[in-house]
Parts: C-alpha cells; structure tokens; sequence
C-alpha cells in the first residue's frame, strides 16, 4: 500500500509539473502592460524633473552660516524699513527652485519682494540641516512642505509662518495671484 501511495503521488507530480504555464490569459497580460506603461511615465516624469531641476538657479548654499546671515539681514532690514523673507528648503527640492524662479522671473512679484522685503534662503539638506536655526522659528518636529516660508519683523520677530507652500501652486507652478496676496498680506506695517 506504500509503494502504491508513493507511485500515485509521483505520477500526480509529473502530471501537475508537465502542464503548459505559458499560456497567461489576456486580460493578466492587459494587467502587465498597464504596470510597464505607469513604470515608464513614472520615470519620464522623473527624467524631466531632473532636466528641469538642472536648469534652475540654485540659491541654497548649505556651506552658509545661516545665523550670522540672517543677523546680519536683521540689521539691515532696521535700516531699510523691510521684512525678512525666509525661504526655507535646498536645492534638491524642485518645489523650492521652482518658487525662486517664479518670483525672480515674474517682474511683479519680485518688484513687491524687492521693496518689502530681503529674501533669504534657508537650506536644509544633510549637507546642512541648520537645526539651530529653524528652531527658532519652527518646530523642527512638525511636519513642514518645503518650501515654506518665515517672515520676520525688521527686529527679528516671527510675524508669519507659511508651513505649507502648496496653497501658493497652480498645476505645476505658482500662481501669481496667490503668492502676490501671500506677499502683500505680510509687508511690513508702517
């Protein structure tokens, strides 16, 4: 009865293992295309990214002491009557280099920075994560969409901060509209 038992199983074996598995029906090769295509819009929008992030400006420097600079910003703004506009975020962020192009490139917007405020970029990146120095405008804990933005008085004081930059976009940008609100709405008061 063993060897009977031992010989059926085999036998089922070679039959189960010499089946044709080949043959995928459509609709799971329908399902494999679909998963290619995703793969290769996934990367070209990638490529892009990458393209369109190679041709910005890059005004993080993770090499800069951040406190001494915005110090030195204070000072200024004293003199000048402006705000200080921290731009935080690195240049590994397309969000972040994006923004700064949209205002150096948009004669509006950058004629109300030029006038209100002096622009700065905070980096952070693992080059510089200028800890220190966010948090003593932020909660380094919290979560943050870079860019963000601090707005400081001309002694220093927070006036604003806009954790989330994403109520500035519009598609793949920035509205003009919105970051020209964003900009009037914390010029400094006279």
């Amino acid at each position: 009865m063993k060897k009977l038992s031992i010989i059926a199983f085999l036998g089922l074996s070679v039959l189960a293992f010499s089946q044709n598995t080949q043959n995928v029906p459509e609709a799971r090769k329908q399902d494999n295309a679909l998963l290619v295509k995703a793969d290769h819009a996934e990367l070209d929008a990638k490529k892009k990214a990458g393209e369109e992030k190679a041709k910005l400006p890059k005004p993080y420097d993770p090499k800069a002491n951040a406190e001494a600079d915005i110090n030195k910003l204070m000072a200024q703004a004293k003199k000048e009557g402006k705000n200080i506009m921290i731009q935080a975020g690195g240049n590994w962020c397309i969000w972040c280099l994006r923004f700064n192009n949209f205002v150096q490139n948009t004669h509006e917007l950058k004629e109300t920075l030029d006038k209100n405020y002096l622009y700065y970029h905070l980096n952070y990146s693992p080059e510089n994560k200028n800890e220190k120095v966010f948090a003593k405008y932020v909660d380094i804990k919290e979560e943050l969409g870079y860019p963000f933005f601090i707005v400081l008085d001309k002694n220093g004081k927070t006036v604003h901060v806009l954790k989330d930059s994403s109520v500035l976009e519009e598609g793949k940008g920035y509205s003009k509209e919105k970051v020209k609100e964003f900009f009037n709405q914390w010029v400094p008061k006279s």
